[in-house]
Formats: structure tokens, C-alpha cells, sequence
């Protein structure tokens, strides 16, 4: 009888090659061939599953950031779920850490998730996909924002949307500093930063 293949777990363990590779050699050497030899499968297998490079580049990458996004949602039900007096500001700020590369899973997806955005200035079936991630991690963030500041967590005056690419901006350096230079950004300083930042919008003195 005929091994029966479940389609979409094989392609997504052909995106799990396209990560160590990448993680090994950069993205630039993710070819097809590349891939394929990782998977453990034949080049003519892979295209079975993906119509070409392209196609998997992109499919790869929609696949990291659905794994990203399912643990950050999860995390972030549980937050909009915790009544208000449940040591929310805690909450918050471990939402929010799960952005930063602060242990070696999260470093891995970061190294990824650069090469995929760097990748995507120059490639253009890439883009829409970076685009659309970034705008729901800014969304994802401001929702957070708004909560706590309907809880009490932050001050009635401050400006959530403001606040909101403030925070990005501060979570991506963080990110890129840690990747490209991990020994001179250990997770303790990334979490301290984060959280004087969240203290200095509640109006705290650090």
C-alpha cells in the first residue's frame, strides 16, 4: 500500500530545511537543490509541493510568521483575558518581551525574520508579506496599549498610537542589535530596557 503524504506537513517540513539552511548559510543559499538535500528529499520532490523558488521563499515565510504570531496571540488572549488587578502591567511586559530574541528559539526566528525582511527589499513577491506582518504586530501592540490604559495600567493622556511605534521601533533595535551583536546584548539588559521603557510610560521613576 502506498505511503499517503500529508501535502501541507510535508511542505512545511521542506520550510523547516529552508530555516536551517538559513540559519546555517543565509538565506541566499536556501536554493531549491539546497533545500532539498536537508529535507532529505529529491530536487523533483520539492517542486512536487512548490511551483518554484519563489514560491517556497514565500511560503516559508508566511510559515515562520504564522508560528511567530500563534504563540504572541496566545500569549496575548491570556493578557485581555486576566482581570485588571492580576498584576497586568507584569502581563504587558511579558507580551511584549515575547518579541525579543531572549532565548534561543526567539534568536532563531529573529535571525530568520531579518533575513526574510532584507530579502524582501529587493524581492517583490516578498514584500506584501513583510508589510502585512509588521502592520499586525504595530496593531497587536497598540491593541495592548489601549487595554492597559482602559485598565489604568497607563496615563488617560498618553498618545497609544504614538506610543505604540515608539514601543515597534524600540523592540526592533533591540532585535537587530541582539542579532548582529548578541554578546553586547545579553536578554537581561533587552528585558531591563523593556521594562523601564513600560515603566517610564506609566509615568513610574526609573
Amino acid at each position: 500500500m502506498p505511503k499517503i503524504v500529508d501535502p501541507e506537513a510535508r511542505r512545511r517540513a521542506v520550510a523547516d530545511a529552508v530555516f536551517r539552511v538559513a540559519r546555517r548559510d543565509g538565506l541566499e543559499n536556501a536554493s531549491l537543490r539546497n533545500v532539498a538535500q536537508e529535507a532529505g528529499l529529491a530536487v523533483g520532490s520539492v517542486r512536487h509541493y512548490f511551483a518554484d523558488h519563489s514560491d517556497l521563499m514565500l511560503f516559508a515565510m508566511r510559515e515562520l510568521a504564522r508560528r511567530v504570531e500563534a504563540r504572541v496571540r496566545d500569549h496575548a488572549e491570556h493578557l485581555l483575558a486576566t482581570p485588571p488587578a492580576d498584576n497586568r502591567a507584569a502581563l504587558v511586559e511579558d507580551l511584549l518581551a515575547e518579541f525579543l530574541p531572549l532565548d534561543q528559539a526567539r534568536h532563531d526566528e529573529a535571525v530568520l525574520w531579518l533575513a526574510f525582511c532584507t530579502a524582501a527589499r529587493v524581492r517583490p513577491e516578498l514584500r506584501p508579506s513583510a508589510d502585512r506582518i509588521h502592520t499586525g504586530m504595530r496593531e497587536l501592540i497598540e491593541r495592548v496599549l489601549h487595554e492597559a490604559q482602559n485598565a489604568g495600567g497607563f496615563p488617560n493622556h498618553l498618545d497609544i498610537p504614538t506610543e505604540a511605534l515608539r514601543l515597534l521601533a524600540l523592540l526592533d533595535g533591540l532585535t537587530l542589535t541582539s542579532v548582529l551583536h548578541p554578546a553586547r546584548l545579553p536578554a537581561d539588559d533587552m528585558r531591563r530596557v523593556l521594562r523601564l521603557h513600560l515603566r517610564s510610560l506609566r509615568g513610574e521613576k526609573n
